[in-house]
């Protein structure tokens, strides 16, 4: 500043102490001075400077990140230098650069960009990684690729952990960006690279809780075996109608439980029946603010972390066969062609006959016999008329491909089977939403001289015209066209890809078509289902595994036993937070088990270094193509340092690398043999290369 006489540099130190004072800058012990950013509530309650913001920090393996602002769709670009101390999920406050005041082209998008100037709220104060050994210290590789810095750990600090552990690290307050950050470990998992100690890591890493708290315990384990008499009145009685349940061969919560029985007049009563979690989960217990916080039951590769306490979600809650259990259900007058003639719902109390697997089932429809024939077959029958019913209207299924996996005694992975969906699949998925939508219509569809009632609706948004747009401009060089100068409908969406069904671009437009959708949430708005083309549509069939269910099922009864202005305007404030955080929990979940299904593709990867495979390519990018191989659903990626026969350009819009002298194309959904180079389960990452 060029302060050379004293009187000068004692009025600059007084100026300095005074804004010290007033809390606007502080100072650490080597003189070294900060500004503080205020945070909203602070300086007279006055708003925030117009170009100051809030929202959450993603940052990419780059280094650079951006941050998602509250309440709108808007991205602001961090780059590297000016992200400070501010970590991936962090709640930021941004200070947004100047825009320029012309574009440099026509074509050119000025993306904003801006300076993180405070961390809110840390998003995360726990980082899972391997422990490394430097000479008088150690320190922390996270795995996580989006935590750019390794975390420092003392030496008298690691504990018993050893270099080439996988450990949890706690993190300490950091506020030097010069300095990495520091942190102390709280727990060893065992050794990197031990695919069951990988997927450990994958729950710590997302912050999944493997136990409950003692008083979430002791809440569940006071419940009684014995449904009270009194109870048992104030429902309707289905103990007499057969009810069976279908579910996977190792499921253990069975949620829903289905019936279907002749009527006289010719037509059938359909019988959703539903765990009624409601009756032991009530609000603000602590079994119910555990479920709100884990939002959903985790399904790992090779163990689930559950919602709720097991003694509710395989015993109390599950629809075991030959005992009393409590339900919500929805009751429907069916007739043969699909038509809903009448509905009731309400509490219940069944008892189930059967517990079927699909594989039972799908024999029992294919043999056109068997044990509960007679039932099992007009419903399948009937589902199948519904789902026609849906296609017509314009109902989208994206057949998407799942693995499962055998495991040997020590828990390795033995074998990869892609699961094959059956009729027996398809029958309970229709009678689940047919009851979805029910519920849905039930509580949405206001009558003039009722007042509207908040509830939690599964919405799916139609896709962004953008990528409509590309996805149009890509069918046509196949010689198919979309329309999308209006809008494009389901009915549309799913015509296209009715016309494509059986040909060689079937998997690649099928794939373009699918990353056009939006992603379907919960909200308390109602926009309706795209994917589904419903008008009104809800999540109320899995409470046992998912919050917004149970949220569903206690609205119901609340509407049904009548609600107060009062209430109302409670529920219409918290509904909103409810959603987000519901949401919230599905993305981390799906997130959880993706990263889980991946070790255990590495693990099991190991053994085939150098084999051949026949694949089909994934995705392409600028630095290669993912590839994926046939029946097992692994994907691994061939860089495009490893494509040495040209030098290949890419193009974003038709999703191709196109090879500048030789004219090889590879795109999106082409066939590919490729040889597998290497495989790193604790960076769950697969290297192939072309087959020669």
């Amino acid at each position: 500043m060029k302060i050379k006489a004293k009187d000068e540099y004692h009025g600059l130190r007084e100026l300095v102490d005074e804004l010290e004072r007033e809390g606007l800058i502080t100072s650490d012990e080597r003189g070294r001075v900060r500004y503080v950013v205020q945070k909203h509530e602070e300086v007279g309650k006055k708003k925030p400077p117009s170009n100051r913001l809030i929202g959450r920090l993603s940052t990419t393996k780059r280094g650079f990140g951006f941050v998602k602002i509250d309440g709108t769709d808007e991205e602001i670009y961090i780059s590297e230098k000016f992200i400070g101390t501010a970590l991936h999920g962090d709640k930021v406050a941004v200070a947004l650069f100047a825009r320029p005041m012309r574009k440099r082209n026509r074509d050119d998008e000025q993306k904003v960009e801006g300076e993180i100037v405070e961390i809110v709220e840390r998003g995360t104060t726990t980082v899972v990684g391997r422990l490394e050994e430097s000479r008088n210290f150690f320190f922390v590789v996270p795995d996580d690729g989006r935590f750019s810095r390794d975390i420092y750990v003392p030496k008298g600090e690691a504990k018993q952990a050893k270099h080439g552990d996988k450990v949890l690290v706690q993190l300490l307050p950091w506020n030097d960006p010069a300095q990495n950050p520091e942190g102390e470990i709280i727990e060893v998992l065992g050794r990197s690279g031990d695919a069951r100690v990988e997927v450990l890591s994958v729950a710590r890493s997302f912050g999944l809780p493997m136990s409950f708290p003692a008083a979430v315990e002791h809440e569940a384990d006071s419940f009684s075996d014995r449904i009270p008499p009194e109870e048992i009145k104030s429902r309707i009685d289905l103990r007499k109608t057969l009810c069976v349940t279908i579910d996977p061969e190792d499921a253990k919560d069975f949620d829903d439980a289905v019936s279907f029985e002749p009527l006289d007049n010719g037509n059938f009563r359909l019988g959703v029946h539903i765990a009624d979690v409601s009756h032991y989960v009530k609000e603000a217990g602590a079994l119910d603010a555990e479920a709100l916080v884990r939002g959903t039951s985790v399904y790992m590769v090779n163990e689930v972390i559950p919602m709720l306490p097991e003694r509710l979600s395989n015993d109390l809650c599950s629809l075991r066969p030959n005992l009393d259990r409590l339900t919500y259900s929805v009751l429907m007058e069916v007739t043969e062609d699909g038509k809903i003639e009448d509905y009731s719902i309400g509490k219940s109390i069944i008892h189930s006959a059967r517990r079927f697997t699909y594989e039972e089932v799908q024999k029992i429809l294919e043999d056109g016999k068997g044990e509960l024939a007679e039932m099992l077959l007009p419903l399948h029958k009937f589902t199948q008329v519904l789902t026609k019913q849906r296609r017509k209207k314009g109902s989208i299924d994206f057949d998407t491909g799942e693995a499962k996996f055998k495991f040997d005694a020590e828990g390795f992975p033995s074998a990869i089977i892609k699961k094959v969906r059956l009729d027996a699949h398809r029958l309970i998925e229709e009678c689940m939403l047919l009851a979805n939508k029910i519920v849905a219509q039930h509580i949405g569809k206001v009558k003039k001289e009722e007042h509207a009632k908040p509830f939690v609706y599964r919405v799916h948004d139609v896709p962004d015209p953008s990528r409509l747009e590309d996805l149009s401009n890509f069918v046509k060089q196949f010689g198919y066209s979309l329309d999308v100068k209006q809008g494009v409908t389901s009915l549309q969406l799913q015509k296209l890809l009715d016309k494509v069904k059986g040909s060689e671009v079937e998997t690649v437009i099928n794939e373009v078509a699918l990353r056009s959708m939006a992603k379907a949430v919960y909200s308390e708005k109602n926009i309706g289902h795209f994917g589904l083309a419903f008008k009104y549509y809800t999540h109320f069939t899995s409470p046992i595994r998912r919050y917004p269910d149970l949220l569903v099922h206690r609205l119901l009864h609340e509407y049904e036993k009548g609600i107060s202005a009062q209430r109302r305007t409670e529920l219409a404030k918290r509904l909103p937070g409810l959603c987000k955080q519901s949401s919230e929990r599905e993305r981390v979940a799906v997130e959880a088990e993706r990263a889980s299904v991946k070790v255990m593709q590495a693990e099991y990867m190991k053994r085939h270094v150098g084999d051949e495979f026949e694949g089909v390519i994934a995705g392409v990018t600028n630095f290669g193509m993912f590839v994926e191989i046939n029946d097992l659903l692994v994907e691994g990626l061939i860089r495009m340092r490893d494509l040495a026969d040209d030098y290949y350009l890419f193009d974003e819009k038709r999703y191709q690398l196109k090879g500048r002298s030789r004219g090889k194309v590879y795109r999106l959904g082409d066939k590919v043999r490729v040889q597998v180079v290497s495989v790193n389960p604790e960076t769950r990452e697969i290297d192939f290369a072309i087959a020669r």
